[in-house]
């Protein structure tokens, strides 16, 4: 099948078509240049930085790197926010011998997400965070009536992510937060307390809406089946003779799975 080829433009464009490319390029070359990893981290040097970690360029914030421990094959997007302590610190200045922040293997952190930590915070390995999630160990007191909010002395309390988590985009971990395994966190959630393994929980404060049971299942029951996963190694030609197949056939296949299943 031939290609398809978007006409030339005329004369007059070439000059924006031709700025055009070169921006899209230099964009791509830079954010290529400017990624992160354990072999080309530039002025950024974090206490451990695992192998295949890589961070998008261009990163958010980041400060007091040394504190911050990142295990191998995580995926940090642009403009993550990755902090220890509540200032960078100067000449001579410490946090003591422990990192601050620790994330596990084969973590993600979406674009845009904030990971604030002033006390440790830990995400357990395989933990995935949507884009825009915060992510803080510190929180604003307002006990004196009579000063202002931002001025007051915040309250600080460790925060844990297990590992296998789901965090929705735009959700908020408070300090203090401790969710277990395979936790699932809706969009827009405000949590706060202990979670519990393999529970879901959903709104602002959130609270538990499904949990797992090894009797019962999952309460209250899921809506829809499990996805089927693409078996191991089915070729693209498989898969897209598997694709045109009608909902007769499908169905002669799924009773063909049955019985050799039985």
């Amino acid at each position: 099948m031939p290609r398809n080829r978007k006409p030339l433009p005329p004369p007059a464009h070439w000059p924006r078509a031709l700025a055009h490319r070169a921006a899209q390029t230099g964009w791509r070359l830079l954010r290529e240049a400017g990624a992160v990893t354990a072999h080309a981290h530039g002025r950024l040097r974090f206490g451990a930085i695992g192998e295949g970690t890589r961070l998008a360029f261009p990163q958010g914030t980041i400060f007091n790197e040394r504190w911050i421990r990142l295990g191998a094959h995580c995926i940090i997007a642009e403009q993550v926010t990755l902090t220890a302590g509540m200032l960078p610190l100067g000449p001579g200045e410490t946090l003591g011998p422990d990192p601050v922040l620790s994330l596990g293997n084969g973590v993600v952190l979406g674009r845009g997400s904030h990971v604030v930590a002033d006390a440790p915070v830990t995400i357990g390995d395989e933990a995935f965070l949507g884009p825009y999630v915060y992510v803080t160990s510190t929180n604003h007191s307002y006990d004196d009536p009579h000063q202002p909010v931002g001025k007051q002395w915040p309250r600080r309390a460790p925060v844990t992510i297990g590992a296998g988590s789901w965090i929705g985009t735009g959700a908020v971990i408070l300090p203090g937060a401790h969710l277990g395994r395979n936790v699932v966190v809706a969009a827009g959630s405000v949590v706060r307390g202990t979670v519990p393994d393999h529970a879901v929980v959903a709104g602002a404060p959130a609270r538990v809406v499904r949990g797992w049971d090894e009797a019962a299942g999952w309460q209250p029951p899921l809506r829809t089946p499990a996805p089927v996963p693409l078996p191991r190694g089915a070729s693209a030609a498989q898969l897209a003779a598997l694709a045109s197949l009608d909902a007769e056939q499908l169905a002669g296949l799924e009773r063909l799975a049955e019985r050799e299943r039985d």
